[in-house]
């Protein structure tokens, strides 16, 4: 386990999905990517998992971003004729997540990034396309692909303004600056900022609040706040009206009221 470069372990309803190759500040190569969309459908398709936690090893990063050596030994030893823009376009917005932050963003259950040190491009991607992200005092977060001549993909461009608005989305995707995580806690990118040894402590914390709640109400929550973004806020609230109907007929939704009576902790069935 200690070579592997991504680990995975699930316990009491929490998947832990950690970055372990520290001596290279956690920078993500082709296999890390394979092995994170691995774990990322392993988890979305075990009924015992609710939320999925990603924090990485090592004191220095949660993640320095893309392997950047990886990257040009892979356009060194490339022979083969280039895709065409269009096919390379095609590829990338593909319906079956390939790369961390869409696999991650596909995935309904509850998603937590936690982040220390240098947390930039790849790492920061894949934090934006969790629903909660929690830092360490100190970390440092960016975008810097605009200084390695290309862009932030992965709905780097699109997450980014959705969380902290578009002034500073613009600033922070076309500066490559990192920014302290104290900043970051001010302009909403992350929801917590706390000590470096508090870290996994909060997010265990932040993860069992969420696990009081019922299974379906929590996936369903979820995809009425993501979806009820891209909507009119009429035609929003009728999509939650549809969705609260449903939850309201599950054994779940009978089994709270009930707990609740008779004053002890709910028997969640997730149906």
């Amino acid at each position: 386990m200690a070579d592997e470069k991504i680990l995975y372990e699930v316990n009491n309803q929490i998947a832990w999905i950690t970055l372990n190759r520290p001596e290279s500040l956690n920078a993500v190569n082709r296999d890390m990517v394979k092995a994170i969309v691995g774990y990322c459908r392993a988890a979305e398709d075990d009924p015992n998992v609710q939320v999925v936690i990603f924090k990485a090893n090592g004191e220095r990063a949660f993640s320095v971003g893309g392997d950047i050596k990886d990257r040009v030994k892979s356009n060194e030893a490339g022979t083969a004729e280039p895709a065409s823009p269009l096919v390379a376009r095609q590829e990338k917005y593909n319906a079956v997540p390939g790369t961390p932050a869409p696999a991650i963003a596909a995935m309904n259950k509850i998603t937590i990034a936690l982040l220390h040190g240098y947390t930039v491009g790849t790492g920061l991607l894949m934090s934006l396309a969790c629903d909660i992200r929690i830092a360490a005092e100190g970390a440092r977060l960016g975008l810097s692909e605009v200084r390695l001549g290309f862009m932030a993909g992965s709905g780097g461009t699109q997450r980014m303004p959705r969380l902290v608005g578009l002034p500073k989305a613009l600033e922070i995707c076309l500066s490559g600056e990192l920014y302290d995580a104290a900043e970051c806690y001010r302009i909403g990118l992350v929801n917590q900022l706390v000590p470096y040894d508090q870290l996994i402590p909060a997010g265990e914390k932040m993860a069992q609040s969420f696990l009081k709640g019922a299974p379906l109400a929590l996936r369903y929550i979820k995809e009425a706040i993501y979806k009820g973004l891209d909507m009119p806020l009429e035609q929003g609230i009728r999509y939650e009206s549809d969705l609260q109907s449903m939850v309201m007929q599950t054994e779940d939704a009978k089994e709270g009221p009930k707990a609740f009576v008779e004053k002890r902790p709910a028997e969640w069935k997730g149906r």
